[in-house]
């Protein structure tokens, strides 16, 4: 596996944003504005699916919320690898990192099981989220805040 690593520390893009403090601002930049974007749009969702903003239609806004929320996890992905790349070594070391990623995986494991219950089908159609719906929506609220909070923690380890 280490070799992995190593391999992906040398590609051009790796040692491109390694070699320019330049480079590292933007990417740096475009993953925080990844993340602003995916969290707002799942926070907006979730505070929805709450209870908060009833005067919305849920089936107008949660489509498009969540379609934002996937847009916004691909360009954080893409960004957070790029990232990563830099020092892969240091970064599975860092037990921050790894939280992080547990609780994305977990933020990301909840939001399909939602969307692929017939719970999340009915809450679009009807406009309420009963209580399995609200539970989720609060798991993802916590999943996701603590996944932003274990990133900033990343670089005080």
């Amino acid at each position: 596996m280490q070799a992995l690593w190593t391999a992906l520390a040398q590609l051009p893009p790796a040692v491109w944003i390694r070699e320019s403090g330049t480079a590292y601002l933007l990417v740096n930049a475009a993953h925080i504005l990844s993340l602003g974007y995916l969290l707002g749009n799942i926070i907006t969702l979730d505070l929805r699916l709450l209870g908060v903003f009833r005067t919305v239609a849920l089936s107008a806004v949660g489509p498009m919320l969540s379609s934002g929320a996937a847009a916004g996890l691909l360009l954080a992905i893409i960004t957070g690898v790029w990232l990563f790349s830099v020092d892969p070594a240091s970064y599975l070391d860092n037990p921050a990192f790894l939280s992080k990623l547990a609780l994305v995986a977990l933020g990301l494991l909840n939001a399909v099981w939602l969307h692929g219950q017939n719970r999340w089908r009915t809450a679009l159609s009807t406009g309420r989220a009963d209580a399995i719906v609200r539970m989720h929506a609060g798991a993802s609220l916590g999943f996701w805040v603590a996944a932003v909070l274990a990133g900033r923690w990343i670089g005080f380890i």
